[in-house]
C-alpha cells in the first residue's frame, strides 16, 4: 500500500521529520551498540576483543536488515514497528545484560541475541524512511541526504557517549532513556501519519511509553537490585565513570572494591598484597625521598609508602579523578588508606600514566606500578618494554621500581612475560649493563598467589629488610620464601611483551580461561 500524496505543506512537514527521525534513530542505535560493547567488556574483559565482535555483529545484523526491508509492505507501518521494537529491545538491553549475568553468570546469548535484533530493526530504519519519502512525493529528496542525517547523528552519539551520557546517565539510565528516544519516534511519527497507523500500533506504542518511562523513573532502584544480585555484599557506591565501573559493597566492617567488576581489594586481607607491593622496594631503596606510585587511586599503596621515615614527596598518578575523590573525601573509605590521600606529602595526578610519564623531568628514589592487570590492549601498553624503558629515564641511578604482575599460578605465563619484557630494557645510564630483576610472590586470599617483580637499574649487595612496626603479614622470613617459586609456578619460555605484539594480553587471557571459564 503506498502512502497518499499529501498536500505541499503537510508533505514539507513529513519530510523535515523524517530526516529528523533518522538523526534520532540513528543516535539511538549506535548507544545501543556502544552499551553492548561497554557491558561486554566489563563483564567479559578484553574490550578491544569485544568491542570488535560488536561492532562486527552489529553491522552484519543492519546489513541484513537492509535487506530484509523489502518484504515490509507498508513502509511508514514498518517503520513505526520497527522503533517500538527498538525502544523494547534496545532500551532494556542493559537490564537485561546484567540481570542475566547475575541469574547465570553467563551473558553471551543474551549479549548477541539482542545485539543482532538491534541491529537487523536499525539496518531497516534507512530504507523505509527512504521509501516512504519517495512514496509522499518529497521533491527535494535525495538518498543522500537520509545518509548525511544518519551519519550525523551516528557522530553526535559517539562524541556524547563518553562526554555526556555516561557521566550523567550510567549505562542503566542510558539504555532506558534511549529506548525511551525511539519510542517518542514511534510516538511522533503515529500523530504525523495517523492516517495510517493502526489501532495495534497505538496501544504497543502507548503501553511501551508507560513501561520505559516508568523504568527510567526507578532506573537507580533497578541498579541497586542488579548490583545486589551481582555483588555478595551490601552496594555502598556504585558509580560509572567515563573510565570504569566503581563499585564499593559492604558486609558489617568488610569493604571491597570492584573496578569494571573485577575485585580490587578486600579491606579483610588487602595488606597482605600492599605490604608485599611497598616494603620490600622501599626497603632496597638507598633513599626513599621522592616516590611515585602510577594506580593505586585507593590510597593502600600511598598509606604503605608513608610508613617509612625518610618520605618527603609521594606523587599518585590514576586516570580516574572520581576514583581519588572517593578515597580522599569519603571518610568511611580514606579510613582505609589511613588518610592517606590528605596528606600533604602526596600529590595526586589525575592523568594518563604513559602521558605524565613522558611529561615530566622528575626523577624518583622509588616508582610502583600499582595498576590494573593486562586484560586488554589499553592496560597492556603499560607492561611493555616500551613503557618500562620510559620509566627507567625516570628512575635515579639509586632507586628501585616494582610492579604487581598478577597470579603466577592463574597466569603463569603472563607473570613471566612481565619479567621478561623487563630482562629486555637497557639502563639508560650504563646500556650494556643489565637490569638487576627480582620476582616475588606473596599469598592473598582475595587473589590467590599473587606476583610482583622488583627493579633496579644497578646491581648492589642485598641489603637487610628493614621494615616499619606495626606490619600485619611481611616478616623477613616470609620475604625469604617469597622469592621461591613452586614447580608449577616456576619460570617458563616466554616472549617479551612490546606494542606491536601485546603478547601479555594473550597471556593473561589464556591463562584466566583455563582456570575459570
Amino acid at each position: 500500500m503506498n502512502t497518499p500524496a499529501a498536500a505541499p505543506d503537510d508533505r514539507r512537514l513529513k519530510e523535515v521529520w523524517l530526516l529528523l527521525a533518522t538523526f534520532l534513530v540513528a543516535v539511538a542505535g549506535l548507544i545501543y551498540e556502544l552499551i553492548a560493547g561497554t557491558v561486554s567488556s566489563y563483564l567479559l574483559g578484553d574490550s578491544i576483543r569485544q568491542f570488535s565482535f560488536v561492532i562486527g555483529v552489529f553491522l552484519s545484523a543492519m546489513g541484513l536488515g537492509a535487506w530484509a526491508s523489502r518484504f515490509v509492505g507498508e513502509a511508514v507501518r514498518g517503520f513505526i514497528w520497527a522503533q517500538i521494537a527498538l525502544g523494547i529491545i534496545g532500551g532494556f538491553l542493559a537490564p537485561l545484560l546484567f540481570f542475566t549475568y547475575a541469574a547465570t553468570g553467563e551473558v553471551g546469548l543474551a549479549l548477541y541475541g539482542a545485539l543482532i535484533a538491534i541491529g537487523v530493526l536499525s539496518g531497516m530504519e534507512i530504507p523505509l524512511i527512504a521509501r516512504v519519502l519517495e512514496s509522499i512525493g518529497a521533491t527535494s529528496f535525495r538518498f543522500e541526504n537520509v545518509l548525511s542525517a544518519d551519519y550525523v547523528g551516528a557522530l553526535a552519539a559517539s562524541l556524547a557517549f563518553p562526554l555526556l551520557v555516561i557521566p550523567n546517565l550510567g549505562l542503566m539510565s542510558a539504555s532506558l532513556a534511549f529506548g525511551t528516544l525511539n519510542l517518542a519516534v514511534a510516538a511522533l511519527s503515529l500523530v504525523i501519519f495517523r492516517d495510517l497507523a493502526s489501532r495495534a500500533q497505538w496501544i504497543g506504542c502507548g503501553v511501551a511509553l508507560l513501561a520505559s518511562v516508568a523504568a527510567l523513573v526507578y532506573s537507580e532502584r533497578l541498579v541497586s537490585v542488579a548490583d545486589a544480585a551481582l555483588f555478595e555484599d551490601d552496594v555502598i557506591i556504585s558509580e560509572t565513570t567515563p573510565y570504569q565501573q566503581i563499585s564499593v559493597t559492604r558486609f558489617r566492617d568488610r569493604v571491597r572494591l570492584y573496578l569494571d567488576h573485577s575485585i580490587q581489594f578486600d579491606s579483610l586481607d588487602e595488606y597482605r598484597y600492599h605490604e608485599s607491593l611497598i616494603h620490600p622496594a622501599m626497603a632496597r631503596a638507598e633513599r626513599v625521598k621522592d616516590v611515585l606510585i602510577l594506580g593505586g587511586g585507593d590510597g593502600m599503596a600511598a598509606r604503605e609508602v608513608l610508613r617509612h621515615e625518610g618520605v618527603e614527596s609521594v606523587t599518585l598518578v590514576d586516570l580516574d579523578p572520581r576514583m581519588t575523590e572517593l578515597f580522599r573525601d569519603t571518610d568511611e573509605l580514606a579510613a582505609l588508606n589511613g588518610g592517606a590521600l590528605r596528606d600533604p606529602r602526596v600529590h595526586v595526578v589525575n592523568a594518563d600514566a604513559w602521558r605524565f610519564a613522558e611529561d615530566t623531568d622528575a626523577v624518583f628514589d622509588v616508582i610502583v606500578l600499582d595498576l590494573p592487570d593486562p586484560k586488554n590492549i589499553a592496560l597492556s601498553k603499560l607492561y611493555s618494554r616500551e613503557f618500562y624503558s620510559l620509566l627507567m629515564e625516570r628512575v635515579s641511578t639509586t632507586g628501585v621500581l616494582v610492579t604487581q604482575a598478577g597470579s603466577p599460578v592463574y597466569a603463569r605465563e603472563a607473570f613471566w612475560s612481565v619479567v621478561r619484557t623487563w630482562e629486555d630494557v637497557r639502563n639508560p645510564a650504563a646500556p650494556d649493563t643489565g637490569l638487576t630483576i627480582l620476582p616475588y610472590h606473596a599469598y592473598v586470599p582475595s587473589f590467590g598467589e599473587w606476583g610482583f617483580v622488583i627493579v633496579e637499574p644497578l646491581a648492589r649487595r642485598a641489603r637487610p629488610l628493614d621494615l616499619p612496626e606495626g606490619l600485619g603479614f611481611l616478616t623477613p622470613e616470609v620475604w625469604q620464601g617469597a622469592q621461591v617459586f613452586a614447580a608449577d609456578t616456576g619460570r617458563v619460555e616466554v616472549e617479551p611483551n612490546t606494542l606491536q605484539t601485546h603478547r601479555l594480553v594473550d597471556y593473561y587471557l589464556s591463562g584466566w580461561d583455563h582456570w575459570f571459564r
